[in-house]
């Protein structure tokens, strides 16, 4: 009853999904309703998406994790010329010292098993294809290009960590005595997901996408769709490992959507006076005025193009919060982690209080619960952010055991199937975005099925565990089935066209993706 709503609105096609959960940024159009969930995973994962103006292009999250940042300036006794806080999160000082390959992430618990190695072996040997071709995000102008935030070192570093250590005695399946291919399928179905989520976003931290009146409430960072970050706490039983909010805490994200007047990244911090409060994101404000005098930049944030801060008067989130103080426990990571259970759960098993309590763990440097934003800044560990999407997966994922589908006996059987039956991916995908391996299952149906299919099948070819084929709107076949691929709007227009081959994304135009599974002649 305490978790958040799963994602809703469905597409068939890159060019008409919308993220989850997510909605236009135009102002004449609303963003989805909410809606419960019959069964969420434990942990949570927040949605970063919304489509962007112009183009009708996904917004995407800074390249770059330090960037100069202004917060806004709130109401109350908050003069219109104050600065606020710079970008920085409050908690400890990792984030200066690259972290070295990942022999030294694993140290801290048992080594590797045979498959586990062999499977990062297979990894390591097309490393280049992972970061060139794989972990791609889209630009404002529809370009896809590697992503700046997740590349193959930090999956390597998050892999031997929760692989040789894992949390809570769960450890991610990278296979056993029936071999690493069962390994690798699992870490497919892992990316598939995440490069839907967030990859193809460029994102780590949560983006400000619910429109509300007009504008994006500052105060989204407290949660989006009538949601309230803070107030997830834990199950009865787990209370004991729950962050506490803290009210004087202040963070700010270092990564925020890029599309032309995109809001600027979240931000907490504890109100001056009980009649404080926040305003909202107006995406339609001009702010590059060379002509006037004194001149007017956009200067809130690096590669700002319009929008600024509108704080005249109150802007209410969907929750009716018109505050960010205790609101810094927005998404983070690959998979998005939100509220005090999670990040609870990551400081209980992985972070300070494991360390303190003296439970082995890498990380004891690291309060998760006083710098929740080290999941995306820490450049000392960088695999975190990859780490928060593992623990989600072994638990709610690996750990799924729902009306007769369970996940492990089913990977194995798709696996020693020969690796044919689509169905096991769509399973998979309605998991991660509706909590059912069936869905609609009272929430909608998947966002994105065909993307994820397709993702899934990208990396099982770049695994050389398939040929760079398979069947996306009929049949079940993914090894098998004919066909190639080819460039289209959707997958319908890739067939009708049937002369542009491609690879990935990368090699068609814009508007355009690579379609798995064209086979010529099929309208």
């Amino acid at each position: 009853s305490n978790k958040p709503p799963q994602s809703s609105s469905s597409g068939s096609s890159p060019t008409t999904e919308k993220p989850p959960v997510g909605g236009d940024n135009k102002p004449s159009n609303k963003p989805p309703q909410s809606s419960s969930t019959g069964s969420s995973p434990t942990i949570e994962k927040s949605p970063v998406g919304g489509d962007n103006k112009p183009g009708n292009k996904p917004p995407q999250s800074s390249s770059d994790l330090s960037p100069t940042i202004e917060k806004p300036t709130v109401g109350g006794d908050n003069k219109p010329g104050n600065k606020p806080p710079q970008s920085s999160s409050s908690g400890s000082s990792n984030n200066d010292r690259p972290n070295k390959p990942s022999s030294s992430s694993s140290s801290s618990g048992s080594s590797l098993s045979s498959p586990a190695r062999q499977a990062l072996n297979v990894l390591s040997s097309v490393s280049k294809t992972i970061d060139e071709n794989l972990f791609l995000y889209e630009t404002p102008m529809g370009k896809w290009l590697p992503s700046t935030i997740y590349q193959h070192d930090g999956l390597d570093k998050g892999l031997r960590v929760m692989n040789s250590q894992g949390v809570a005695g769960m450890r991610f399946y990278l296979g056993e005595s029936d071999g690493y291919e069962h390994g690798l399928v699992n870490i497919a179905a892992f990316l598939a997901q995440s490069m839907k989520e967030t990859i193809k976003y460029n994102a780590c931290d949560e983006n400000n996408w619910d429109l509300v009146g007009g504008g994006y409430p500052l105060s989204n960072a407290c949660g989006q769709l009538g949601q309230s970050y803070q107030d997830y706490s834990c199950p009865e039983g787990e209370e004991h490992m729950e962050c506490e909010v803290d009210p004087d805490m202040e963070i700010v994200a270092v990564t925020h959507a890029k599309w032309y007047g995109a809001p600027a990244p979240y931000f907490c911090m504890p109100k001056k006076n009980k009649d404080d409060f926040t305003g909202k994101w107006n995406h339609g404000k001009t702010c590059n005025l060379g002509w006037v005098d004194p001149p007017k930049v956009c200067d809130v944030y690096d590669g700002q193009k319009a929008g600024g801060f509108d704080n005249d008067e109150p802007g209410a989130n969907r929750n009716g919060r018109t505050d960010v103080e205790g609101c810094c426990w927005w998404g983070r990571g690959v998979i998005q982690t939100t509220g005090i259970c999670n990040f609870g759960k990551l400081n209980y098993y992985l972070g300070a209080r494991a360390k303190r309590e003296g439970r082995p763990t890498p990380y004891g440097e690291i309060d998760f619960c006083k710098d929740p934003e080290a999941i995306c800044s820490s450049k000392k560990f960088d695999e975190l952010k990859w780490l928060a999407g593992m623990f989600y997966w072994i638990e709610s994922v690996q750990g799924y055991d729902v009306g007769g589908w369970n996940y492990m006996d089913e990977l194995r059987s798709f696996v020693d199937g020969g690796l044919k039956d689509r169905k096991f991916i769509d399973a998979v995908s309605g998991i991660v975005n509706r909590g059912c391996h069936n869905p609609p299952c009272g929430t909608g149906a998947v966002d994105g099925g065909p993307e994820r299919y397709n993702n899934f099948v990208k990396v099982l070819s770049a695994f050389k565990l398939v040929e760079s084929k398979g069947t996306v709107s009929s049949g079940t076949s993914i090894s098998g089935g004919g066909g190639s691929r080819a460039c289209g709007a959707d997958h319908h227009d890739a067939v009708k066209r049937c002369g542009i081959p491609c690879l990935t994304n990368l090699d068609c135009s814009d508007g355009n993706y690579c379609w798995a599974g064209v086979v010529c002649g099929d309208k």
